[in-house]
């Protein structure tokens, strides 16, 4: 990567982010092209290879991208280091939010990405995938404490099943072409109180 890219200001970098972001979200990565990103960025195809040696260092730089902004704003809205995990939860939903409003199609970008087969990037991204979800689960459950749930529970598949129910639910969305985090939020919040119901112990002085 041409280190020109980050002398740029911020607003013009955005958007050769956001650029990117949308076309990758609604294309494989073989059927995005280069044009269609710097098109819309308001750049040439030839300046955009200038910043970026070529459609692989991009992507993959939007994909590391997405790590770095998401632990970014989890750690700015106070997610980690918690005792209750589904606080936790609750303020990841506002981060969440606070990413949309800034990338707009990071989420979707990030599912399909997730999911691409193109053996040119498929490889790199689980890599970066598996190193950054554990991260992210160590930081979240380090402090938890165990009595908060039901007895015997395995508080690390609880969080893994939770993780990939959040998951599913963004790609049925995004395979629905109708991700709209604002209308996502209260369905998320209803999610983590079904959780709590079903994995917290109750408070047996209530009972």
């Amino acid at each position: 990567m041409n280190e020109k890219f980050f002398a740029l200001p911020k607003e013009r970098q955005q958007a050769i982010l956001n650029a990117g972001y949308r076309v990758f979200s609604q294309n494989s990565y073989k059927k995005s092209p280069m044009s269609e990103i710097a098109a819309e960025a308001g750049i040439s195809k030839g300046l955009l290879f200038h910043y970026f040696r070529n459609k692989k260092e991009f992507y993959l730089y939007l994909w590391d991208n997405c790590a770095r902004v998401t632990i970014q704003a989890m750690e700015e809205h106070g997610c980690y280091g918690r005792e209750d995990l589904f606080e936790s939860m609750l303020r990841g939903v506002h981060a969440k939010v606070s990413i949309i409003r800034q990338y707009p199609y990071m989420a979707m970008f990030t599912i399909r990405a997730f999911y691409e087969k193109d053996p040119e990037v498929c490889a790199a991204v689980q890599e970066s995938y598996h190193k950054y979800f554990n991260f992210k689960a160590d930081k979240t459950l380090l402090n938890l404490d165990p009595a908060q749930f039901i007895p015997g529970l395995d508080i690390g598949m609880m969080y893994q099943d939770m993780y990939w129910a959040s998951e599913g639910y963004l790609w049925e969305l995004t395979q629905r072409g109708d991700v709209d985090m604002e209308a996502m939020e209260p369905v998320f919040y209803r999610m983590v109180d079904f959780w709590k119901s079903i994995y917290k112990r109750k408070d047996e002085t209530n009972q």
